[in-house]
């Protein structure tokens, strides 16, 4: 077996990924790889914003995405593959949660969906483009 491939998803909009999925399925099929599937919940507890949620907002928000991740895994893979597949979420920022648990696993490949650009991700840069800028492994990007 080879190193894991990382498949980072946007559970808010999961529909949208499932090519996504797909893609990071076949491409640890064929290099006989562990999938690793991430989604990133953002951290509100340390700004201002975090006072205005309840105590056990964050561990909601986690427990709900485990739950969205596990079914869009399901659905896009069928569940003898989800099965096998490992199921990550992290808190923080996209883009740097993807790296950082892609260096962790020793990720050999990481798949990522990428939306047409609009002329505003030119200026700042879709998670996307950071986590190709910045990867230390292949990322194979899939278009809508």
């Amino acid at each position: 077996m080879t190193r894991a491939v990382l498949c980072a998803v946007d559970i808010s909009n999961a529909n949208r990924d499932i090519n996504v999925l797909q893609a990071a399925g076949q491409q640890a099929s064929l290099m006989n790889a562990q999938l690793d599937v991430i989604t990133v919940v953002p951290d509100f507890g340390m700004s201002v914003v975090g006072s205005f949620f309840n105590e056990g907002h964050h561990k909601q928000a986690i427990e709900h995405a485990k739950e969205e991740l596990n079914a869009i895994c399901e659905k896009a893979l069928g569940a003898d593959v989800n099965a096998g597949i490992r199921h990550v979420v992290a808190t923080g920022t996209a883009y740097e949660e993807i790296l950082k648990t892609a260096s962790a696993d020793g990720a050999g490949m990481i798949v990522i969906g990428a939306h047409k650009p609009d002329f505003k991700d030119y200026l700042l840069g879709p998670n996307a483009a950071r986590v190709v800028r910045h990867s230390t492994c292949s990322v194979l990007v899939v278009r809508d």
